[in-house]
């Protein structure tokens, strides 16, 4: 199983997405991840898409975001 790993914005936070297929979905505004620290694996939560960026803290591409990237 692949898993991507993103960031908060606002708290910087890395977030462990599992579900890519919803991550790259446009029609999804929300994704469950799970907030990567401490020892334990911690419970999922759900996150906005447009509140996550990559590590290099470059936005989500927006054909992952907005179902009108095409327009």
């Amino acid at each position: 199983m692949l898993n991507m790993l993103l960031q908060d914005k606002s708290s910087a936070s890395q977030i462990e997405i599992e579900d890519l297929e919803t991550l790259f979905n446009p029609l999804r505004n929300e994704i469950e991840g799970r907030i990567q620290e401490g020892q334990e694996e911690q419970d999922p939560q759900v996150f906005a898409k447009q509140d996550l960026t990559f590590a290099s803290g470059e936005d989500l591409p927006r054909c992952w975001i907005d179902p009108n990237y095409r327009n």
